[in-house]
């Protein structure tokens, strides 16, 4: 993973709001993305009816700037489900965060640090208007399953050493690579790709719990 994360205090150093608007840029704009169409139905999932979730990792980031120059962000990232609401926290190498994302129903939560707590109706709106991008949360929430999410039409490819998971999902604009699983006893994804080409944007996950 060297070339993927670099040393953790050399990239703390770095850390600024203008990273915690990258790092939220990384997951963002799965939402103001054209649903794809493909043959396939809507994919829907056993998994979804499981009403608690967590996963632990790190984040790296590729993303062209609105001055056109290509950026890196690195990072640390906890995700929580509690029935239909989602939190996220993004932080820095050292683990101090970064931002807040709740999203619930009902309300979007961003809380970016040393400023007040910003609310809107849904996360869309609310990176909207705060940040000028949207955050997929409700397509991150299958992916890391992982399950393409049922809302909108998806193609699935299995993956040819094991049917029975998947290797990639493309949704919404978005391609899913699942790189690895986790080895047994363990479950679950271990490593996750997502890219866009427009604007382009890479953003790998790695899923430590």
């Amino acid at each position: 993973m060297a070339d993927l994360f670099p040393n953790a205090l050399t990239a703390a150093r770095r850390s600024t709001l203008g990273a915690a608007a990258a790092a939220l840029l990384a997951l963002a704009g799965c939402a103001t993305q054209p649903p794809h169409q493909p043959s396939t139905a809507n994919a829907t999932t056993s998994l979804t009816t499981q009403t608690n979730r967590a996963w632990h990792g790190r984040f790296a980031v590729q993303y062209v700037d609105q001055n056109g120059q290509q950026r890196n962000a690195y990072g640390n990232f906890d995700w929580r489900e509690n029935g239909a609401t989602v939190t996220l926290n993004l932080l820095n190498p050292l683990g101090s965060s970064l931002a807040i994302v709740t999203s619930s129903p009902s309300q979007a939560t961003l809380e970016l640090p040393n400023r007040q707590p910003l609310t809107a109706d849904n996360v869309s709106t609310l990176m909207q208007q705060a940040l000028g991008f949207a955050l997929p949360v409700e397509g991150l929430r299958y992916w890391l399953q992982p399950s393409a999410a049922p809302t909108s039409r998806a193609r699935t490819t299995p993956d040819p050493q094991n049917p029975q998971r998947l290797s990639r999902i493309e949704q919404d604009g978005w391609t899913i690579d699942y790189v690895a699983y986790a080895d047994a006893p363990a479950t679950g994804v271990k490593r996750v790709n997502l890219s866009r080409d427009n604007p382009p944007l890479t953003i790998k996950l790695v899923i430590d719990q």
